[in-house]
């Protein structure tokens, strides 16, 4: 039996499970929220075009109203001054949309603390329990904060000082893209660096290290909780957008039971 024989078995048989990763989109998704004189992107909404009425007897259907960066979904390299030479979105190879994730769980850290920052020393105590991060693969933080989704508020969790969401430190952000064997990190806030990265020097160091590498980011990710620290396989599928910075993706993890 071939591998996609196999697989396909796998799946029909349940001995594979399929592990939604992505927050639904809708009008109340979270966005990131930018100080002036800074531009944002807009909130996502449908407008609808028919719907089984004169307009359209037998169809229904939208047009879409959204930024690339709404809701789970996938940076390119491009979306950053650091990597402005690098791949926009329809350019990263097909290939590299599939492959191994570690999960690395600082949930009740961030509970704690929703500063909490991973430092190189947390992701090598890992290691040394789970074993190297997965060549060629991601490295997907857990947080816990794909619990507040459904708050935008709380999602943000800002104050008169700026947002509070757990992220990376400066030193970590940089060994993440420099030495650690991955192609990209994925988080489940609204962003790939803290909330209180617009302070760190450089500032958004996830974005600026990680992007500048030629390495992607994920973020908004949900049920993190459910997939094991290794052995789950990414299935990423952003939207080929000619030229564009990143795109809203439909993110699966297949974990064999």
């Amino acid at each position: 039996m071939g591998v996609l024989q196999e697989l396909l078995s796998a799946l029909s048989s349940r001995r594979v499970e399929v592990v939604d990763l992505t927050a639904p989109l809708h009008s109340g998704t979270p966005i990131l929220q930018l100080p002036p004189p800074f531009a944002n992107t807009i909130p996502f909404s449908l407008s609808e075009i028919s719907r089984y009425d004169e307009r359209g007897p037998a169809w229904y259907w939208n047009d879409i109203h959204t930024g690339e960066h709404s809701g789970t979904h996938f940076d390119a390299p491009v979306h950053w001054v650091t990597g402005r030479d690098g791949e926009d979105v329809s350019q990263v190879p097909a290939a590299r949309l599939l492959a191994p994730a570690a999960v690395l769980d600082f949930s009740a850290e961030s509970a704690a603390d929703p500063d909490f920052l991973l430092e190189i020393d947390h992701v090598k105590t890992w290691e040394a329990e789970h074993g190297p991060l997965p060549e060629g693969g991601w490295l997907l933080y857990r947080t816990g904060w794909d619990a507040r989704s459904a708050d935008a508020e709380a999602f943000l969790n800002a104050d008169e000082k700026g947002p509070h969401t757990p992220g990376v430190s400066v030193e970590c952000a940089n060994w993440l893209a420099e030495e650690a064997p991955i192609i990209g990190f994925g988080t489940e806030t609204v962003g790939t660096d803290a909330g209180a990265a617009h302070s760190f020097d450089p500032p958004f160091p996830c974005h600026s290290f990680l992007l500048g590498a030629g390495k992607y980011g994920l973020t908004q990710l949900q049920n993190l909780a459910t997939l094991p620290p290794t052995g789950a396989v990414l299935l990423t599928s952003p939207l080929p957008i000619v030229g564009g910075s990143g795109s809203p993706a439909r993110v699966l993890a297949l974990v064999e039971k």
